[in-house]
C-alpha cells in the first residue's frame, strides 16, 4: 500500500482561538470515512474544561471587562508541549503524522515542528499563522494586508489588563453576535451558527497573539508544508495568508509551500468539513 495511503495516516489538529477539539469532530468523520486516523487536541485554556471569567454565565454577565482571565499565565511553551505530547504518542503507530493548525494554532503547532522535526512528516496551516517571516500572530494579524478584515469590535476589554484576547459568545446583543458569525463563520447559516458559537470559549491567552517564534531551516524548514487557503476569509483576509505564505517561502527557498484554496470562510469545519478532509488528503 502506498506510504501516503490514509490508512498509513494520522491527522493531529490543533484549533485556533477560542475554539477546542469538539469541533474538529465532523472533519475527522469525513477523514475517517477515508481510512485515515485523527486526533484533535484541545491546547492549554480551551475545550469544554475551559475555565470562565467568573460571570460569563450569570445574568448580566457581571466583570466581564475587567475580571482577569484565568489563562493570562498560559504561556507558548504550554500550548507547544501539549501538541508535542500528543506528536510523541502517535508516532510510533503510524507511518505517517500530519500535523494540521487552524489560525492561530499555527503558533504552537509552529513550535512544536521546530522542536521536534522527527515526529512530523507534513504539516498544513489551514488560514493559520506561519511565524517564518515575521515572529508574533500580532505582526500579520495587524498588517496592512489585513485591514479590511471584520471583527476588530469583537474584543472586550484592554487584552493587556486581561492577559487575554476576550470575545462574548453569549452575548445578548443581536449586533455583536451577528457580526461573530460574519468575521468567522460567514458560511454557516444563522440557525446553525447558534449552536456553533454556544461551544466557543471566551479567552485567547495573550500570549498566543504576542510571543515571538524563531523558525530555522534545518528543522521546521525541512518539513514538507500546504496551507489551505480560505478564499473568503473575513478573519484572516487572503491578503495576509498570502503575505505569510510568500514570507515563509521567501525564507525557507528550498522548500516551498503546496498551496491549495477552499472557498468561503475562516471556519470550513463548520460549513464544509467533507471538503476540508478531501483537502487535507496527499
Amino acid at each position: 500500500m502506498n506510504e501516503l495511503s490514509p490508512a498509513h495516516t494520522v491527522y493531529v489538529l490543533v484549533h485556533g482561538a477560542w475554539h477546542g477539539s469538539a469541533q474538529w469532530a465532523a472533519t475527522q468523520r469525513a477523514l475517517a470515512a477515508t481510512g485515515a486516523a485523527s486526533v484533535a487536541v484541545d491546547l492549554p485554556g480551551h475545550g469544554f474544561d475551559a475555565p470562565l471569567p467568573t460571570g460569563y454565565l450569570l445574568p448580566g454577565q457581571p466583570h466581564l471587562r475587567t475580571e482577569k482571565s484565568p489563562l493570562a499565565t498560559v504561556t507558548m511553551d504550554d500550548c507547544a508541549e501539549t501538541v508535542l505530547r500528543t506528536l510523541a504518542r502517535v508516532r510510533p503507530h503510524h507511518r505517517r503524522v500530519v500535523l494540521v493548525a487552524h489560525s492561530a494554532g499555527g503558533g504552537p503547532a509552529s513550535l512544536a515542528a521546530e522542536r521536534a522535526p522527527e515526529l512530523v512528516d507534513a504539516l498544513v496551516y489551514l488560514s493559520a499563522f506561519v511565524p517564518a517571516g515575521r515572529p508574533r500572530f500580532s505582526d500579520y494579524a495587524g498588517s496592512p494586508e489585513n485591514a479590511t478584515a471584520r471583527g476588530r469590535g469583537l474584543t472586550l476589554g484592554n487584552p493587556e489588563e486581561l492577559g487575554a484576547v476576550r470575545i462574548n459568545p453569549l452575548s445578548p446583543d443581536a449586533a455583536y453576535t451577528e457580526e461573530l458569525r460574519r468575521t468567522h463563520y460567514q458560511d454557516t447559516p444563522p440557525g446553525r451558527f447558534g449552536r456553533w458559537r454556544s461551544a466557543l470559549s471566551t479567552d485567547l491567552p495573550l500570549a498566543l497573539v504576542t510571543t515571538p517564534l524563531t523558525l530555522t531551516s534545518p528543522r521546521w524548514g525541512r518539513i514538507p508544508r500546504t496551507f489551505l487557503r480560505c478564499a473568503d476569509d473575513r478573519a484572516l483576509t487572503p491578503a495576509v495568508q498570502d503575505l505569510m505564505i510568500r514570507e515563509a517561502d521567501r525564507a525557507v527557498p528550498g522548500n516551498p509551500f503546496t498551496v491549495r484554496t477552499l472557498p468561503g470562510s475562516h471556519t470550513p469545519f463548520a460549513a464544509r468539513p467533507g471538503e476540508l478532509a478531501a483537502a487535507l488528503l496527499p
